[in-house]
């Protein structure tokens, strides 16, 4: 115990007078945050703006279904030129019964929404003119919380990928540098054992996990962000202390392999990078081809990110952590195995 208390101690003294590697892991999440945050900023659903001339029944109704936002202008000329400026991907004029919609082709996605949504509305309000009851009525409703914000769906895709990086570059450098400067051979020859040299460095890298998600989420919450904790939010801790030991082992791996500082960046920084990507950390990845979900569902960042969702935005219990849980562990178990064959004192 005493060893591990004094290694832990060392290994906690030295990361915090790293600066380079405070600032990756505790700002630069942070700034991810802030930008995505204040791109995205409090609106409680992604609305496409449209520019407006007129009045009536039909903008009335597309008014109600929450999916446009309505920027009324002077004249349906200007409205148009908004359009084949990129400033707003469609416009609408009412005059009586005449409706007309120019919409720009290079922005298909909000194209589509508008003109479905536009056609869907003006068959509604035809079919309520003509007073015959409908053939198929169709209920929908959102399953999620009316309050939820885009920083709801950001804060845990962004908390995770910070974690994971810190996890990976700190084990993954802690153990080069070390073997460099002939640290672990000096360790080898003490009385200390494997065992309680890489103890104390996943206690420090839980202990920055804990500092991390904290810090993290409470930025999340100042009202300029406006994060709302749902349910059982509390889960996540434990997801997170179970994720971390996932990175942790990626970084053992790593720095068991490299022979460089260098090195060691540049492979922790093929191996986060895309991972983060493939992941759905930055966006989901429901239209995604088929093949690369699949590639998805064996990066332990996927599994953290689904459970963290799960548990601080859509209110699920303990139920939520089980698959995650299972899937890291696993993960865990299988990478540090083969770190365990790469792991040497010294350079060889």
């Amino acid at each position: 115990m005493t060893a591990f208390r004094s290694l832990s101690v060392a290994m906690f003294k030295g990361f915090f007078r790293e600066r380079v590697a405070l600032f990756f892991t505790f700002l630069m999440p942070l700034m991810f945050l802030v930008i995505f945050g204040l791109i995205f900023g409090s609106s409680s659903s992604n609305k496409t703006k449209i520019d407006v001339v007129g009045d009536g029944p039909v903008l009335t109704a597309l008014n109600n279904t929450g999916i446009v936002d309505f920027q009324h202008v002077d004249s349906f000329d200007k409205a148009i030129a908004a359009v084949k400026n990129g400033d707003v991907p469609a416009a609408i004029s009412v005059q009586g019964n005449k409706i007309e919609l120019r919409y720009a082709a290079s922005d298909r996605v909000q194209a589509g929404t508008v003109q479905a949504v536009i056609s869907s509305v003006v068959d509604h309000v035809n079919l309520a003119a003509s007073g015959k009851p409908p053939a198929v009525t169709l209920d929908s409703q959102q399953v999620e919380d009316s309050s939820l914000t885009a920083i709801q769906f950001l804060t845990p895709g962004i908390l995770s990928w910070g974690l994971a990086t810190s996890a990976i570059f700190g084990s993954a450098l802690t153990l080069v540098n070390w073997r460099k400067k002939q640290v672990l051979r000096r360790i080898r020859l003490s009385p200390v054992s494997t065992g309680t040299v890489i103890s104390s460095r996943l206690l420090v890298t839980i202990g920055t996990t804990v500092l991390q998600a904290i810090l993290f989420i409470a930025v999340a919450m100042t009202p300029v962000f406006g994060l709302q904790l749902a349910g059982q939010w509390w889960l996540a801790l434990p997801l997170l202390i179970i994720g971390s030991l996932s990175f942790f082992s990626i970084g053992v791996l790593v720095g068991s392999i490299a022979k460089s500082e260098e090195a060691a960046t540049g492979i922790t920084n093929v191996i986060v990078l895309p991972m983060a990507f493939l992941s759905g950390t930055f966006f989901p990845l429901q239209n995604a081809p088929q093949w690369l979900q699949t590639v998805s569902e064996v990066l332990p960042l996927r599994h953290l990110n689904d459970g963290m969702v799960d548990v601080l935005v859509r209110g699920k219990g303990v139920e939520a952590l089980v698959t995650p849980t299972a899937v890291l562990l696993a993960f865990t178990v299988v990478v540090a195995f083969a770190a365990s064959r790469f792991f040497s004192w010294e350079d060889s």
